[in-house]
C-alpha cells in the first residue's frame, strides 16, 4: 500500500471525530489494557506498539498515564491529526508515519504489539502481521481486532450481510458512496474469519492463540445479568455451540503470545 495524502475520505471522517475529547475513548482504553493485563503485566518498563493510530488515543493515553507507547500509522492525516490531538491535552505522542507492509519496526523490539480495527485495510496483511510476530519480544503479545466475515451487521457499511458481499462488489459499494479516495485507505480488502487468522496466527509461529472467548469475561459484558452470564458461560464450554457464536460475533478478538 502506498502513503497518500490529502484524502477526501479521511478528511470527512476526521471532521466527524473532532467532537470528541480525550475522555470520551478512556473507558475503551481501560477495557483494552484490563484484558491485556490478564496475560501480561504492563509497567513502566513495559514497552508497546500500535500498529494504526487512527486519530492517536491509545497511544495519547498510554503518555498521560506513564506507559510507553509507540505508534505507526500509514494516513498522514491522522499522523498530524493526532498530534494536534495530544498538544491540546498537554502530550506529545510518540507516532510515526509508515506502512506496517513493509516498514522497518525492530526484532524483537516489543513487549506488546495492539492493533485495533486496522488489519481489515491493510492489503498484504500477511506481510504486516509476519512483521509483527518479528518485532516482538520471547513471551511478547499481539492484541488483535477486526472484522468478522459472516456477522450480521459490519462496522464498515451500515447494510446488513455486507462482509458476505464478494470484494468487488464490497469495492463498488463503497466507492459509489464514498468516492474513489476510499480505494487509497478506508477500504476493507479483508473480511476475516476466526478459523482463517488462527491457522494464519499459528503458521508463523506464535505459541498460544486466543480468541474471544478466552479473553473476555463476565466483567466485559454491558448489564451483566445472571442470563448473560451463564451464556456466556456455556458458550466457552460447549465445543458445538462455540464456532456458531465466532461466526456471528461483530469482530474477531485474538490475544496471541510468542
Amino acid at each position: 500500500m502506498k502513503i497518500h495524502y490529502d484524502l477526501s475520505n479521511i478528511k470527512t471522517y476526521i471532521n466527524r471525530q473532532s467532537h470528541f475529547e480525550l475522555n470520551d475513548f478512556v473507558s475503551q482504553f481501560e477495557k483494552n489494557l484490563k484484558r491485556i493485563k490478564k496475560f501480561k503485566e504492563i509497567d513502566s518498563k513495559t514497552k508497546i506498539l500500535e500498529v494504526g493510530t487512527g486519530t492517536g488515543w491509545f497511544p495519547i493515553l498510554c503518555r498521560k498515564y506513564g506507559i510507553d507507547c509507540e505508534g505507526l500509522e500509514i494516513c498522514p492525516q491522522f499522523v498530524e491529526y493526532a498530534k494536534q490531538f495530544g498538544r491540546k491535552h498537554g502530550i506529545e505522542p510518540n507516532i510515526k508515519l509508515g506502512n506496517i507492509e513493509e516498514v522497518d519496526i525492530g526484532k524483537s523490539t516489543y513487549d506488546i504489539i495492539i492493533t485495533l480495527s486496522t488489519f481489515e485495510h491493510v492489503e498484504r496483511w500477511q506481510k504486516g502481521l509476519m512483521n509483527i510476530y518479528d518485532a516482538l519480544k520471547p513471551s511478547g503479545l499481539l492484541y488483535f481486532y477486526s472484522t468478522n466475515k459472516f456477522c450480521l451487521w459490519s462496522g464498515e457499511c451500515h447494510i446488513p450481510f455486507y462482509g458476505w458481499l464478494p470484494d468487488r462488489w464490497r469495492y463498488r459499494l463503497r466507492t459509489f458512496s464514498q468516492g474513489e479516495d476510499i480505494m487509497k485507505l478506508g477500504i476493507d480488502f479483508n473480511q476475516f474469519t476466526y478459523p482463517q487468522l488462527q491457522r494464519f496466527f499459528k503458521h508463523i509461529g506464535f505459541s498460544e492463540v486466543m480468541d474471544v472467548f478466552d479473553v473476555i469475561g463476565t466483567d466485559d459484558l454491558i448489564y451483566p445479568t445472571f442470563w448473560k452470564k451463564m451464556l456466556l458461560h456455556v458458550m466457552k464450554q460447549l465445543v458445538i455451540l462455540k464456532p456458531l457464536a465466532l461466526f456471528l460475533l461483530p469482530g474477531t478478538l485474538f490475544v496471541c503470545k510468542k
